[in-house]
């Protein structure tokens, strides 16, 4: 269940929800949407987020749990932690996972994901934030000579052969794995601007205009500072020059960016909350449904 595609149908299902007229031939595929809503919410908020404080929490895991107050709910080994991320994460900050399965999770951030996230309220106030921060953070890792990095890390050595194939158009730092993508601007650009933090992408826009214009809008960048443009990538690229042209629009304009965003939905967080209060690991305040869900 990748990370990018929850969030995505998360604003499908939020689309959906706001083109139903509520009448009584509706009102069951409202309550399913709602209910949808609700458990996907919950899943990715509480098992999708890791910063340093849940990566601790991760390192001492203990396994074979399988009962209901089971700490760690998908049995995933400590080991899996890999030495880049124990460096890499940061004292403020966090990032949603790029994937969660039993026994293993994909601690790779993803971009897009990430970013949707924010813009669709998938994420709480606070991740928003922390994502944001962690963007501050590793800048010179996700945005570095050219925004914006696709994945980071990059898969490399054997890990690249198995899972890739030793696809030679995916290789360590280019394309999907690990290329730069300038169409991302936008979407970094619509993130900021809803957490009230548009210098982010202010900052980036600003990278980018010093050479996409000069390298004739190419489609993605290779290396790990985006220095290059990629070995296979086409030209006066549509979506590079969009992704520009919509970041430095909704930046000289920002209201504009309500047309993009969504809001968290209050009667949503009440039955998020209720869910979180029910978890016997959690102590936190139950609301008052004004809404039954079923999930």
């Amino acid at each position: 269940h990748p990370l990018e595609i929850q969030s995505l149908f998360y604003s499908a299902l939020l689309c959906a929800r706001e083109m139903l007229a509520p009448e009584d031939g509706s009102v069951d595929l409202i309550r399913a949407l709602n209910n949808r809503l609700v458990a996907l919410s919950f899943h990715i908020r509480e098992y999708y987020w890791v910063d340093l404080k849940k990566l601790n929490e991760i390192y001492r895991y203990k396994t074979e749990e399988y009962s209901y107050d089971a700490v760690n709910k998908f049995n995933i080994y400590p080991d899996q932690i890999s030495s880049w991320l124990v460096e890499w994460m940061p004292n403020k900050g966090g990032y949603l996972i790029g994937n969660l399965q039993p026994a293993h999770m994909d601690f790779r951030f993803f971009s897009l994901g990430n970013l949707w996230s924010v813009i669709s309220s998938i994420a709480t106030t606070d991740q928003s934030h922390a994502i944001l921060d962690l963007i501050e953070s590793k800048w010179g890792d996700l945005v570095a000579d050219m925004p914006f990095k696709i994945c980071y890390p990059a898969l490399e050595g054997q890990e690249w052969q198995i899972i890739t194939g030793s696809d030679p158009k995916n290789t360590p730092w280019s394309y999907h794995n690990g290329g730069s993508w300038p169409t991302l601007l936008w979407q970094l650009t619509v993130a900021s601007i809803k957490m009230n933090r548009p210098e982010i992408a202010a900052k980036a826009v600003e990278v980018a205009e010093k050479r996409i214009s000069r390298d004739k809008w190419p489609e993605y960048y290779d290396t790990k500072r985006g220095r290059f443009i990629g070995k296979q990538a086409r030209l006066f690229q549509t979506w590079s020059i969009a992704g520009y042209l919509v970041a430095k629009l909704l930046l000289a304009d920002p209201s504009k960016a309500k047309i993009l965003t969504t809001e968290e939905d209050s009667e949503l967080v009440n039955a998020f909350s209720c869910m979180i209060s029910a978890n016997p690991r959690r102590k936190r305040g139950r609301k008052d449904l004004k809404q039954t869900y079923i999930v």
